[in-house]
């Protein structure tokens, strides 16, 4: 996966650093174990690992104002795992934490991010009562890995007060591509636009590349494929498709903005998306960044939280050898910090935040160790 220009890149990173970056420091995180697999907040992972019981998370004290609005959920928090054990990564104030857990617990809840009928070793999307996923495995158009036919939605829908207990209803809804087009190996995204739910996938068209595709619910409750992105070639006949890197208001206009990579093996061009009346528009673009190749099921790449302020992204550079923040506040991409890293990232980057405002990043790195970045570097 690491060739001699990926060295190269990565001994570059260490040269050709924005200012700031020397205030910032890359700390290792202790395990007792090395990672080979990462999930971060937000991820089916996450989510079932902190409401199983396995830990006490510490949480806010109940307030004495009736009026006061309780948790929306469990804390965030980063799961890591690999042959010797798995722990979660979790905030006690401005202070990370980590809790060691069985590995054979965490490989089960994984197992699940698969659901029947989905293309083998994809992962779904979940948010609320909403997932989304890959059916209908298929060879065409060069046979990528984790190719799918079908776009899979499933929503559950509410149950009505009963005296006897009954399963709770759920709808599936099933979209197709289009003509020689498939859905490339990627886990889809779920976000909301106009107040409905929306899902973000990626479709390949062969050696003419891939492109970006939007499900939308309408409000008769049906989905359809509702726009797409031209198709963009990768890095070749057998070059990655795009990757999707991020799905977040990034410019800060109150409309989510997609953030991919083309070529994420090679030139690696981060792209800003933007959707209006039914239309993709690339809002801007930066060369030189790491996402993950054809196949490979880590997330390389996390929003970052700002309170008030637009959420930037992090994710590795060409090579993988340093971590970048880049803002698209007001709409042009810029990056705002470069740390170079001890080796290069593999196994996933994401984001601890509390009240909104990110506290720190975690890089999992090729030769297992897990890294820590203070995510209020300047």
């Amino acid at each position: 996966m690491f060739d001699r220009r990926a060295a190269l890149a990565a001994l570059l990173c260490l040269v050709t650093l924005p200012a700031g970056a020397e205030a910032a420091r890359v700390e290792p995180v202790a395990l007792p174990f090395a990672v080979k697999a990462m999930r971060g907040p937000g991820s089916e992972v996450a989510l079932s690992v902190a409401t199983s019981g396995l830990l006490p998370l510490a949480r806010a004290p109940a307030s004495a104002d009736p009026k006061a609005a309780g948790p929306a959920g469990p804390p965030p928090i980063v799961v890591v795992w690999g042959e010797g054990g798995g722990a979660v990564l979790s905030l006690e104030g401005e202070t990370l934490r980590t809790t060691l857990i069985g590995a054979e617990a965490v490989e089960g809840f994984a197992a699940a991010e698969t659901p029947r009928g989905a293309v083998p070793g994809s992962r779904r999307a979940l948010d609320g009562p909403l997932s989304a996923y890959l059916t209908g495995p298929t060879r065409a158009l060069g046979g990528a890995p984790g190719q799918g036919t079908v776009l899979t939605l499933r929503e559950r829908q509410p149950l009505g007060v009963t005296a006897e207990p009954k399963a709770v209803p759920v709808t599936t809804h099933t979209l197709a591509p289009g003509e020689a087009s498939v859905f490339a190996g990627r886990t889809p995204r779920i976000t909301r636009l106009d107040g409905r739910p929306a899902v973000v996938a990626v479709t390949a068209q062969g050696p003419a590349g891939s492109a970006l595709a939007l499900a939308r619910k309408q409000a008769d409750g049906a989905w359809t494929l509702a726009a797409a992105s031209p198709p963009q070639a990768g890095r070749g006949p057998e070059g990655a498709p795009l990757a999707l890197a991020g799905l977040a208001d990034f410019a800060g206009t109150g409309t989510p903005q997609i953030a991919a990579i083309r070529a994420p093996e090679g030139e690696g061009v981060l792209q800003f998306w933007r959707i209006a009346d039914g239309t993709f528009s690339l809002a801007g673009e930066l060369p030189g960044y790491a996402g993950p190749v054809a196949g490979e099921e880590a997330d390389l790449a996390a929003a970052v939280p700002r309170g008030g302020n637009p959420p930037e992204l992090a994710l590795p550079v060409a090579g993988r050898g340093a971590l970048a923040l880049v803002s698209a506040k007001g709409g042009a991409p810029r990056e705002r910090l470069r740390l170079p890293l001890p080796a290069p990232a593999a196994h996933g980057v994401a984001v601890l935040d509390a009240s909104g405002s990110a506290k720190k990043i975690l890089v999992g790195l090729a030769d297992g160790r897990l890294v820590a970045v203070a995510a209020d570097a300047p």
